[in-house]
């Protein structure tokens, strides 16, 4: 159906999103005749007391068993994986991400547990969470693991094979545009003369009723970023990138000058947050760890 609507490229990347505890052979192999080419399978742990502890529909067991169906059904498959679990130690992070590794997928995406509103673990939030020094410990423990087996950290959260970083995460990270077409989806739209950031109604029921209407109610939400927005919102997802992005690129995707934001850019050099080539947008080394300080400077005041 997307086919006959949209200009699809031959090799468009084609990812869906599986849950291990839903997961069956015969439905991933319909996945990818349908034209899926990548899946990504919420692992989060292999040890089956912190599945329990997250809230997980799947155990252990069942996620080996989805990794296994997942790649004889597609060549390219992520795993997710979280770090900085509650009680967890740097032995048991580093066994999770080596039985992640065992499987030889070209992807990882690893993830620092974090307390999102109105979740319950934002309600009721669990009291051994490892502190930050022990998280970036892993983290970094982490890296040097997946370095050495040939993933290469090429944003905050995502690791890569040479030629097998997420086409449509990219796209997300140099601020590309976007459609959101089901229900709770969102979507980013650049026109000649402004963005729209849009929100589609999260409900499933209410999203089809509203959507069958042909009216527009089926949006929930339509923003439009104004020229202050759009340095920090370019800034949010560019810096992510390990090796950051051209400097034309900002002009580019927001229609502003460079000159617009020269006094944050001069700071950010200046305190060794950003490197110095005028023509790269990149985090230094030390701006990447303290990154919500350097995108914080692009705030409109």
């Amino acid at each position: 159906m997307l086919r006959s609507h949209l200009r699809l490229l031959p090799d468009a990347e084609v990812t869906m999103e599986a849950n291990p505890g839903t997961a069956e052979a015969g439905r991933f192999r319909d996945y990818a005749a349908s034209g899926v080419t990548r899946l990504s399978l919420g692992i989060q742990s292999f040890d089956d007391a912190q599945l329990q502890k997250l809230g997980r529909i799947h155990d252990a067991g069942q996620a080996r068993a989805a990794i296994r169906m997942a790649q004889q059904a597609v060549a390219r498959v992520n795993l997710d994986v979280m770090f900085a679990l509650p009680g967890q130690t740097l032995d048991a992070c580093l066994a999770d991400v080596r039985e992640a590794l065992s499987f030889g997928t070209e992807h990882l995406s690893l993830y620092h547990l974090t307390m999102e509103p109105n979740t319950v673990f934002a309600k009721y939030p669990p009291q051994d969470i490892p502190d930050d020094d022990t998280a970036a410990a892993m983290q970094d423990a982490v890296q040097a693991e997946l370095a050495a087996s040939g993933l290469q950290r090429y944003e905050v959260s995502a690791y890569a094979r040479p030629g097998a970083r997420c086409r449509h995460n990219l796209n997300y990270w140099e601020f590309g545009d976007y459609l959101g077409l089901g229900p709770g989806a969102h979507g980013k739209i650049s026109f000649h003369d402004r963005i729209v950031r849009e929100a589609r109604a999260r409900q499933p029921d209410s999203w089809m009723e509203r959507a069958l209407r042909g009216d527009g109610s089926h949006i929930a939400e339509a923003r439009t970023l104004g020229p202050s927005d759009l340095p920090f919102e370019f800034m949010l997802n560019a810096l992510r990138l390990r090796e950051g992005v051209a400097a034309s690129l900002f002009a580019e995707r927001t229609g502003l000058s460079l000159a617009a934001i020269a006094h944050q850019l001069e700071a950010a050099v200046s305190r060794g947050l950003l490197d110095a080539d005028p023509t790269r947008l990149q985090a230094s080394s030390l701006g990447w760890r303290f990154l919500n300080d350097l995108q914080e400077l692009f705030l409109s005041d």
